[in-house]
């Protein structure tokens, strides 16, 4: 018979395997084309919180009690996931942008806002909430795609409305410079080291082992437009320097799909790389055009329709390559586009109702899709002024400095917005219980 002290060191083994095939069970993975969290199948209903970072810095900009007030508030609605920013570059002089940013020159940063990540992504922890971690910007209102390309060739951004005369053609096709240009790659890739590397000083945990982030997106809706052959490339090698530094998470692109308009890309062509393991779909009804909330009776239907159509679409091309989709960012104007905070939200929560509706009985019926993400939460931020464009000082809201303030975000008094919202995060949460009792 073994001595009982001899067992110790065989209990301690198993007692630490236990907890190490429990830690590994809790990163959200894929299986047979659904999301799975700790071995049930994994549904969220969620929303963009791209200024989380800088809510939760202890400096310029940073308000935390209002950070852990957003948080509870989300998580008391059923909100369970978050898209957020973890790289804001360039001067904080640079106009229509997020400030302060991140990295304010290259290999040079902010520290409050590195611990402003560290303390959201901890509090998040907290909640059961989970990321997902977007690395870059196709778009300027976080520095992205043209401010690394201008620090590697110094020049100055042609940059798109509202500047005087601004055109996005001009901008868009500046913008993919930056997969043609080495040097402005090596920058950041730097990033994308530092931050899966980085230890939290709120957990002592390394980025790379926090069950936390769900899943890396390279880049808030890269566009290929006509160098689509060089953004493939970016894609491809990109999405396999993240997996080489970190094997537990996901990665995603940050795609809209195949837009309204030719925009270079190819949604099966850039998704089907192995190191991409879902993908995105993005809506935007008024941005394309589909819908004019001034005249909402005459428009509205259509444009439903159409954006019905355009997620059956990508659903079934996500089907055909095997990985599941995440209906990632959609949002609709308040009434006869206002961007008054209190004024009426009447063609929003029909539009949000539906759309949550579908999502939801595609899941329920076990198609390959794990939620969606509204745009965007505003919570208790307002605008200093409806339709004032951000400045440094301003409250964050659901809307980036280079929109119109008020444009789309929900305010934590938008009641008849939120009772959806409460409705649809109970039904996500039913369906993932529903899911893990089988």
């Amino acid at each position: 018979m073994k001595k009982p002290w001899r067992l110790i060191p065989i209990f301690l083994s198993l007692w630490l395997s236990s907890l190490a095939n429990m830690s590994a069970q809790s990163y959200i993975s894929i299986q047979d084309g659904q999301f799975y969290r700790n071995g049930s199948p994994y549904y969220f209903l969620g929303t963009n919180f791209w200024y989380g970072m800088n809510l939760a810095s202890k400096g310029a900009g940073g308000d935390r009690e209002r950070l852990l007030a957003e948080l509870d508030h989300l998580q008391a609605l059923g909100i369970t996931n978050l898209r957020i920013v973890a790289g804001s570059e360039g001067p904080d002089s640079a106009p229509w942008r997020m400030k302060p940013t991140l990295q304010h020159a290259p290999g040079k940063y902010n520290e409050d806002l590195w611990d402003g990540l560290d303390f959201l992504l901890n509090e998040m922890s907290k909640r059961d909430l989970t990321a997902v971690v977007c690395l870059n910007n196709f778009y300027p209102w976080s520095g992205g795609f043209t401010q690394y390309y201008t620090w590697a060739k110094p020049q100055d951004i042609p940059y798109p409305p509202p500047a005087e005369d601004g055109s996005w053609f001009s901008y868009m096709t500046f913008a993919t410079r930056f997969y043609k240009n080495p040097a402005a790659i090596a920058l950041y890739e730097n990033h994308i080291r530092k931050v899966i590397e980085r230890v939290n000083c709120y957990n002592d945990k390394a980025y790379k082992d926090d069950p936390t982030i769900m899943s890396w997106e390279l880049a808030n809706e890269p566009r290929g437009m006509l160098r689509f052959r060089s953004y493939r490339k970016w894609i491809k090698k990109t999405a396999r320097l993240i997996k080489s530094l970190d094997p537990n998470h996901l990665v995603t692109i940050g795609s809209e799909g195949n837009t309204s308009t030719p925009t270079g890309n190819h949604f099966t062509k850039d998704h089907s790389y192995a190191n991409i393991d879902y993908t995105t779909v993005h809506i935007w009804i008024q941005n394309w055009q589909w819908y004019d909330p001034k005249q909402a009776e005459e428009s509205y239907e259509k444009a439903l329709d159409k954006a019905k159509k355009y997620l059956e679409r990508h659903l079934n091309l996500s089907k055909k390559i095997g990985k599941p989709m995440v209906f990632e960012e959609f949002g609709i104007a308040r009434d006869n586009d206002s961007h008054e905070p209190g004024s009426s939200t009447l063609w929003r929560d029909k539009y949000y109702q539906t759309l949550f509706e579908w999502v939801y009985q595609k899941a329920k019926a076990g198609d390959p899709i794990g939620g969606c993400n509204f745009w965007a939460w505003g919570g208790q931020g307002r605008p200093r002024k409806a339709r004032a464009i951000w400045q440094a000082g301003d409250d964050f809201i659901g809307d980036p400095p280079h929109e119109h303030q008020g444009w789309y975000s929900v305010y934590d008094r938008d009641t008849s917005t939120l009772s959806i919202l409460e409705e649809y995060g109970s039904k996500f949460a039913a369906l993932h219980k529903r899911e893990k009792g089988k």
